[in-house]
């Protein structure tokens, strides 16, 4: 084992805190855990969570293990170390016919970290999270003991730790069983749509319809326009319809542009800047679009086209706020965009999607409604706008995702998650001292 201090923040570069980080190979995690100080030890992977989960001022934090993949190509199922990414894990499996069952926006995330998140993505009205196709863990708990557990073994253990943010244990491996796919290509529509409504409606039908449903929204449009976003859906391309269109469909995603200069002190994101950009992305989609075959990059993972895309915010960073309202409060969601747009916050990149039923995980996100997320700069006028929106959201019966939190505080996050009293008497029982910890977990009382 190695360590040094560190000084650490999140992707969105706020709340930065000091750790001694840890490097350790599998057959160490254990004393790394077992020696860790009064300050605890939290897993980090590759940094992309937006807040300060993987953060542990103060104490520890282990660095990911080494990166390993066992793929059973006959069935998709496959065993891979927590430290392996998602990037890794495509590259590996789509020349051999198989995809990850999920993938949110960045495939730049751990297999660990995808678990302890309980991603989603554009298809959780369909297939849930990450977590519901994930069939075993290993887990190193605060004892130093590495246990397997499953839906079917210690299922109170297992679903505590699939979207428990590392609360739980220190994962090591896990088993997914992967998505099979006839090509590294996806068919998709895309369309312009010019309000709110129109979009909430269009976004119901393809509930039915799509695989895969996300739109871009304008928060910075106001009165009729309201809304105007461009809804994109999709489905993976078979392979006839790669070779049709010329297309081996046996492509991976590319490794990023680094064009993004090391430091931008003011930041690039501004009002003027994102009201030019979200003109420009609006009128240049197409009006109905249908069948146009794109890459895996560029479908789920745009911005993992740019390298460190992150400090276009400059060096203040910027705050991911995410949301999911149920469908019986539905018509909330006008009135969060309405005060978004009065207040002028400049979003760069805001997406609404659809999420299916809530799952077993005790701290999972998603609830059966509407998920909204908004990148938005760090500024003392921020903070008000973002307290009206958590009362919003509560009273609706929504709650925040704990990935991109960086300010929630305890009362916000137990009034939206009611299963986070289950969730302490797991912990109780398998880490009383609380062994694991982080910068997240003592804001939020946990």
């Amino acid at each position: 084992m190695s360590d040094d201090d560190r000084l650490l923040t999140g992707w969105g570069g706020t709340a930065p805190s000091r750790a001694r980080a840890v490097t350790a190979c599998v057959h160490d995690v254990a004393d790394a855990v077992t020696a860790a100080g009064p300050r605890g030890i939290i897993a980090r992977g590759l940094g992309r969570s937006y807040g300060d989960p993987a953060q542990n001022a103060g104490g520890d934090v282990l660095a990911p293990l080494p990166s390993r993949i066992d793929l059973d190509e006959g069935t998709g199922i496959v065993r891979a170390s927590a430290g392996t990414s998602l990037h890794e894990l495509i590259r590996a499996a789509l020349p051999r016919g198989w995809f990850v069952p999920v993938t949110p926006g960045t495939r730049y995330v751990t297999l660990g970290g995808a678990i302890a998140a309980d991603v989603h993505g554009k298809n959780h009205h369909r297939d849930g999270g990450f977590g519901a196709h994930v069939r075993e863990l290993r887990l190193v708990t605060a004892d130093g003991s590495e246990r397997t557990v499953s839906p079917e073994q210690d299922a109170e253990l297992f679903w505590a730790t699939v979207g428990g943010m590392g609360l739980t244990g220190v994962i090591t491996e896990a088993t997914v069983a992967m998505m099979p796919v006839e090509s590294s290509l996806v068919r998709v529509h895309t369309r312009r749509i010019d309000d709110l409504a129109t979009l909430m409606t269009a976004m119901r039908e393809a509930d039915r319809a799509a695989t895969y449903s996300v739109a871009w929204i304008d928060t910075l449009a106001r009165g009729r326009h309201l809304g105007r976003s461009v809804l994109t859906t999709g489905e993976h391309a078979t392979a006839t319809e790669a070779r049709a269109a010329g297309r081996s469909g046996a492509g991976v995603p590319r490794e990023p542009l680094r064009v993004v200069p090391p430091r931008v002190p003011g930041g690039l994101v501004n009002r003027a800047s994102i009201r030019a950009f979200n003109e420009l992305w609006f009128r240049r989609a197409p009006r109905d679009r249908r069948g146009e075959l794109q890459g895996i990059g560029q479908f789920f993972h745009p911005l993992d086209g740019i390298a460190d895309w992150n400090r276009l915010y400059g060096s203040a960073g910027f705050v991911q706020y995410q949301l999911v309202l149920p469908d019986r409060s539905e018509d909330v969601l006008p009135v969060v965009l309405e005060r978004v747009a009065e207040r002028g916050h400049p979003s760069f990149l805001s997406v609404l999607k659809r999420l299916g039923d809530e799952g077993p995980g005790l701290l999972s996100f998603p609830l059966r409604g509407w998920t909204l997320a908004m990148d938005l700069p760090a500024g003392r006028d921020l903070e008000p706008l973002l307290r009206e929106l958590d009362e919003l959201v509560l009273s609706a019966g929504g709650r925040h995702y704990l990935a991109k939190d960086a300010r929630m505080s305890a009362h916000t996050f137990d009034a939206g998650y009611p299963r986070a009293a289950a969730f302490r008497r797991v912990r109780d029982r398998v880490d009383p001292d609380r062994v694991f910890c982080s910068d997240l977990a003592r804001r939020l009382e946990l």
